[in-house]
Order: structure tokens, then sequence, then C-alpha cells
């Protein structure tokens, strides 16, 4: 065994775990170090960013971690914007590391404490031109880090056609990683790509059906995102809370992948788009793991419902929309009027072009 330079490369690099037959789990601990690492690496390299310069985002949690790790490794400062949601495992770890947290005030207003979030970050970036903004939702260069992944999985599975499944998030995971492995594709054999969004998402045009119970963090958002690739999706599934919580319990009794609540509603999907195409191998992305969700989700394991008796609602129009889970054949079709960024996703900086990618669709 060889040791790794830093704790971060331990972190962020990801398990391949069968669990049935054609069904494959990609498993991380915290899927965001590979984003976040790659993206600070790349950007000292280009010489966008040197050795204490202090970097600048908003996170609810997991890519705040990510960006400390990746800001501690490289010698950088570090300034995160945190969610209202970020608790204490996240804070303490945050303040070990030489962050600092700019916390925002308690709210059940997920919206509005996104929409706080980015006015504190351009009212920081105002007062301090010197911070560099990472824009984790906007800038292409977090996508850099899943190409190493997508070599690992075609090694490992072949040359069979797959599909992947996963949380559509920032556009840096899902997005990314079928990007680098369609970039691969046997001739003939496409990579399909599947995403899940939560109800109250404009990112795939939900924002109009609210989730009583909660907008599942981290797969979508309620504001628009710049770095999603809408014409590289294929199908999209959203499942709201109670469909991703039953997801998640079935995963972890069935299989004892203890998983968040994104994994679970990836499960629910890759499951679905299995029985449709059983000839294509099926690669559903478990971005963390499930101890945030303990209270939340797996202590409520009592209201889990049977995964036989949970079918997607067909729709041919987001206005069709309902819960507890629908499925659309997205078809590349491009991004929602609402899910286009405005003027707050403007950067000074030219947009990061990727090293052996080409612009456009997928």
């Amino acid at each position: 065994m060889n040791p790794v330079e830093h704790v971060a490369d331990a972190v962020g690099r990801p398990d391949l775990v069968r669990v049935g037959e054609r069904l494959h789990c990609l498993r991380f601990e915290t899927m965001k170090v590979l984003s976040a690492d790659a993206a600070v690496r790349h950007l000292i390299d280009t010489g966008r960013i040197a050795p204490g310069d202090t970097l600048l985002d908003s996170s609810s949690g997991i890519y705040a971690i990510a960006l400390a790790l990746a800001c501690h490794r490289y010698g950088l400062g570090c300034h995160v914007v945190g969610s209202t949601t970020v608790d204490d495992a996240v804070r303490v770890q945050l303040e070990l590391l030489g962050a600092r947290l700019d916390p925002m005030p308690p709210s059940d207003d997920l919206k509005l404490d996104q929409s706080r979030r980015v006015a504190r970050v351009h009212a920081l970036l105002a007062a301090d031109p010197r911070l560099h903004w990472m824009r984790q939702y906007h800038d292409d260069v977090h996508h850099l880090g899943y190409r190493p992944v997508a070599r690992m999985v075609r090694e490992a599975l072949g040359p069979v056609p797959l599909t992947v499944v996963g949380g559509v998030g920032s556009g840096a995971s899902t997005g990314a990683l079928a990007r680098y492995l369609r970039a691969g594709d046997p001739p003939g054999r496409r990579t399909r790509l599947v995403g899940v969004q939560p109800f109250g998402s404009v990112t795939f045009g939900s924002e109009h059906v609210a989730d009583p119970d909660i907008i599942i963090a981290g797969i979508g958002s309620s504001i628009p995102f710049g770095n999603v690739d809408h014409t590289a999706y294929d199908v999209v599934h959203w499942t709201g809370f109670g469909a991703a919580l039953s997801g998640a319990v079935a995963l972890l009794r069935r299989h004892a992948v203890f998983a968040g609540l994104s994994a679970g509603a990836a499960y629910l999907a890759a499951r679905w788009e299995g029985g449709l195409e059983p000839d294509r191998t099926m690669l559903f992305v478990a971005p963390d793991t499930g101890h945030r969700y303990v209270g939340g989700v797996f202590a409520r394991h009592a209201e889990a419902r049977p995964l036989a008796d949970l079918a997607p609602h067909p729709v041919t129009g987001t206005g069709e929309l309902a819960l507890p889970w629908s499925r659309m054949e997205w078809a590349g079709a491009p991004a929602p009027p609402a899910a286009v960024p405005g003027p707050d996703a403007a950067v000074p900086a030219p947009r990061t072009r990727l090293p052996g990618v080409r612009p456009g669709r997928a």
C-alpha cells in the first residue's frame, strides 16, 4: 500500500460497489473533495491564484470541507459563507483547518438562505477584490476532478453499454463524469446520463412543485447554476423526500451501503432505468456517507415504503410534475428559462476551458 500525499486523496477516492446484476454504486466519502482539489490545483498551475491567496465560496457544508482541505494542502486562506444548515461537525472541522466561516442566520426557507449567501459573497468581493471566488456553481474548472474517475470506471467495467445515474447538483459531478466517459466511449455505445432532482429546484423546472418535507440538499437549487449542461441529460427523475428516504433505507438494508439522501434517490432511479433497459449497466452515484442523515432520515426508517410499491409518474413536460416521484425523457433539451444564470454569475476572469474537452454538447 502506497501512502497518499494528503488526506484529501484518501477522502476523495471513490469505491465501486456491485449491488446487483448490472447495477453498481460509485461510493464516495466526500465527492466534492475531488472537484475542489483539482480546481484549486489547476488555478495554481495556470497562475490564477498563488500560495497565500484566500479563496471564497458559499456552501451548505460538504463543499466547505472540500475547499478547506484543498486550501490546507496548498497553503491558501479559506473563507466560507455557510448555510444555516452547517452543523457542528462541519463548523469544528473548518475551524481546525484554519478556514473562516461566515454563517447565515437561522432560516427554514432554503431559498432565502441561498439568496443571503449569494448577497454576502458579492459584498465580500466588493470589499476585498483580492479574494478569489471559486464559483462552484458556475465555473467548469470544477469538472476536472472527475476525469480520473471516468477512467477508473471504464477500466473496472470495460466497454459495456453504460448509464450514469445521480444528482445533478452544480453540474460538476454526474455531468462531468458523463462528459469524460463519453469522450472515450466505444463507437455506437454512448453513455446515457440520468439526472436526479428534488422538487422545488429551478435547475430542471420543478420550482412550482413544493415538497412539504425538504428540498434535497446538494442535488437541486433555488437559484440558477452556470455549469450545468442541460443538453447532456437523457432522462430526469424528480424525487420527493419520502421516496428518497425509502431508497436510502433500502440501500442500507439490502446492500449495507450507508449513504446520503441523494444516493437513495439515485438508487431508486437506477433500479427503474435498469428495468427499462436490461442490456445496459447502471452506475449510480453516492456522493457522501449517511452520517449527517442519521436523525432526519435513518432514524425514521419505519416510514420507508417497500420499493416495489414505488414507481415514477411519467411526464412529458415539467407542468405535469407530481410528488412523490416523476420521470421525464429530457432528451438533451436546453435549460428552462428560469435556470439560466443572470448577472450575479458574472466573473471577471474568462470562463475556464477544460483541457481535452470540446465546448458545447457533450
